[in-house]
């Protein structure tokens, strides 16, 4: 397989990029910090008044960059109007190093679920929309045919986060899609809204959880949707990065981190059986392929450990993973000489 990298001075772009977004992001703090500890770990919330009213926002996990961003604010809210000109500048200089753009529905829809707050509340972008970000984060160039839409935009969550977080999106999800004129289609068994189709083109939204027992459908109250529950999920959508989708001066969103995806597409192309979804398991392994072939060169470790964390989560993940590898036997070698 031949991998071809960016350029260096484009890779530096997109890095820059995405660290003016996360500034961006962190110049809207208006209130005072609040920590709450929650399993061991802690979140960070703004509190602010409205009227007579306090009024509590979740910014995130506390970390580091995160905590030393909001310590900033002060600045990065000053240097507002000078960033979104960099960020227009660095946008163009990426559309004309030959990054992938994002397509204007695509786009327009990231762009309205960002602002309602989707990543902030843990939403996660998956799919081949999320794959198709990785040529910034990796610094590879990837082929349009290769990125060819099945029309899906894929979203998930973990249901316990989105219960435990006390707080929601700014604008329901659903009037967003509706404005994009989306349909909801209900399901088979109840009228839990999980799916919704584009009337003028191909394009579905989907909402995912991780499954811990049956693979229902269960609300995810910050989202303000129902979502999907699948088996294997929780190995894909956790601890994800941010990253930029090329439309407008950027869209800041959040996806699973690289590794992680590419194990979880050799898992999920084993689950897909007959018809139509042999086509999508051919992509899963494809795109698998290209991931592991990268991060095996570039990210050795953080491959070695997402296989080993999958591999120890039982025969069955393991006999799924194995039939995927059967029929990609270069990256068979790849993964087995990571020690």
């Amino acid at each position: 397989m031949k991998i071809v990298a960016h350029s260096r001075p484009a890779v530096v772009a997109y890095q820059d990029l995405l660290r003016l977004h996360l500034d961006e992001r962190a110049s809207g703090l208006v209130g005072s910090i609040e920590e709450r500890r929650r399993n061991g770990r802690i979140y960070l919330y703004e509190k602010f008044r409205i009227g007579t009213e306090m009024v509590s926002r979740y910014l995130g996990e506390d970390k580091p960059d995160l905590r030393a961003r909001l310590e900033r604010a002060e600045a990065l809210k000053a240097e507002a109007d000078e960033r979104r000109k960099r960020m227009t500048r660095l946008a163009r200089t990426l559309r004309a190093e030959g990054f992938i753009t994002t397509d204007r529905d695509t786009g327009s829809l990231l762009l309205a679920f960002s602002r309602a707050g989707v990543f902030r509340l843990g939403g996660t972008l998956v799919g081949t929309t999320a794959y198709s970000l990785y040529q910034g984060d990796l610094g590879v160039r990837m082929d349009y045919e290769e990125l060819a839409q099945t029309g899906d935009i894929d979203f998930a969550s973990f249901q316990r986060l989105s219960v435990a977080l006390e707080d929601k999106v700014e604008e329901n999800p659903d009037e967003i899609l509706r404005s994009l004129k989306f349909d909801p289609v209900p399901g088979v068994f109840d009228q839990q809204v999980w799916k919704w189709r584009q009337s003028h083109s191909e394009a579905m939204v989907e909402f995912l959880t991780p499954a811990f027992g049956d693979e229902s459908v269960k609300p995810l109250p910050a989202l303000g949707v129902s979502a999907q529950a699948l088996h294997y999920l929780n190995f894909l959508i956790a601890d994800p990065i941010y990253a930029v989708a090329l439309y407008r001066s950027g869209v800041l969103v959040q996806i699973p981190r690289p590794e992680r995806f590419a194990i979880h597409k050799l898992i999920v192309a084993d689950r897909r059986k007959g018809g139509p979804d042999q086509l999508k398991a051919r992509k899963d392994r494809a795109q698998a392929e290209l991931l592991i072939a990268v991060l095996a060169e570039d990210r050795p470790d953080e491959l070695a450990e997402a296989y080993e964390t999958a591999l120890s989560q039982g025969p069955r993940w393991r006999e799924r993973i194995e039939a995927s590898l059967k029929r990609l036997p270069d990256t068979r070698e790849l993964l087995l000489n990571l020690a």
